[in-house]
C-alpha cells in the first residue's frame, strides 16, 4: 500500500497541500481529481520525491519512504508518467523506454518485454525514431511505456489525456483498465476530466485550494458535486 498521511506542502508564503491524506492499494485506481492549479501535480511529486514536503509522512508497504530520494522509490516498485510527457526528444524511442530501466540493479538484461508492444503497438514500429519526432499522443504512449518497463507495483499519471486527441485517450484508457484487471498495480490516475476517470477508477478523492473536499466509491461519489469543483 502507498500511503499519504496530513501532507502539507508550501512554496514560499503559498501553502500548496494543507493536510491531505490519501492510500492506494495494489489491484486499484484511485482517481485525484480537480482543476489546473489545486495542487494536484504537486502532491504526486511530493508522493514520488521530486518535491519534499512540508511536513506530513508518505509510506510503502508501511514503510517510510519520506526522505527517499526519486530514484530509491522507483527502485521500490514506484513509477511516475509527469504532466508533459517529458520524454527525451534526442534519444530514440528504444532509448527512452530503456530509461525507464534505470533504477533496477545492473545484473537485470536490459531490454524491452513483448507486453510493452502489446499495449502499445505503434512503438515497436518506431523503435529508432527519435522522441521529439513523435505526436503528442504517441509521445504519451511512450512516456507510460518507459514507467512500465520496470514492472512498477505503483504508478502515478498526471493528466494523461492533455492535450491529446481523442482516439489516444481511448487507448490509453484501454490501457489503464487492462492495468487495473490485472490486479498486481495499484494506480493513482490525477485528472481534471471526470467521465475519464468515471470509467476506470475505483475511488475517487477530489482537491480544491489543496484540501481534500470530497471522497468516495463509485456508489459513493456525487458527480454533480464533483463537476462543481471541476469548473468552479
Amino acid at each position: 500500500m502507498l500511503q499519504a498521511k496530513a501532507i502539507h506542502q508550501y512554496y514560499g508564503g503559498s501553502h500548496i497541500l494543507r493536510d491531505v491524506s490519501l492510500r492506494l492499494e495494489q489491484g486499484e485506481c484511485l482517481a485525484l481529481l480537480g482543476r489546473n492549479g489545486v495542487g494536484k501535480t504537486t502532491l504526486l511529486k511530493c508522493l514520488m520525491g521530486v518535491v519534499p514536503i512540508g511536513s506530513g509522512s508518505i509510506e510503502l508497504d508501511r514503510n517510510p519512504v519520506t526522505r527517499m530520494a526519486p530514484h530509491q522509490r522507483a527502485a521500490l516498485g514506484m513509477a511516475y508518467v509527469p504532466q508533459g510527457r517529458d520524454i527525451f526528444s534526442r534519444l530514440t524511442v528504444e532509448e527512452n523506454i530503456l530509461m525507464g530501466l534505470a533504477s533496477k540493479p545492473a545484473a537485470r538484461a536490459r531490454r524491452i518485454k513483448q507486453e510493452i508492444f502489446d499495449l502499445f503497438p505503434v512503438l515497436e514500429t518506431m523503435l529508432a525514431r527519435r522522441g521529439g519526432d513523435l505526436s503528442g499522443g504517441q509521445q504519451q504512449q511512450l512516456a507510460i511505456a518507459r514507467a512500465l518497463v520496470a514492472e512498477p507495483r505503483y504508478i502515478l499519471f498526471d493528466e494523461p489525456t492533455e492535450g491529446i486527441q481523442p482516439s489516444i485517450i481511448k487507448d490509453i484508457g484501454k490501457v489503464i483498465r487492462l492495468l487495473r484487471e490485472r490486479g498486481d498495480i495499484g494506480i493513482l490516475l490525477c485528472e481534471q476530466y471526470f467521465d475519464f476517470a468515471r470509467e476506470l477508477a475505483d475511488r475517487f478523492i477530489v482537491l480544491s485550494r489543496g484540501e481534500v473536499v470530497s471522497t468516495g466509491d463509485k456508489t459513493q461519489i456525487d458527480g454533480d458535486d464533483v463537476r462543481r469543483h471541476l469548473s468552479a
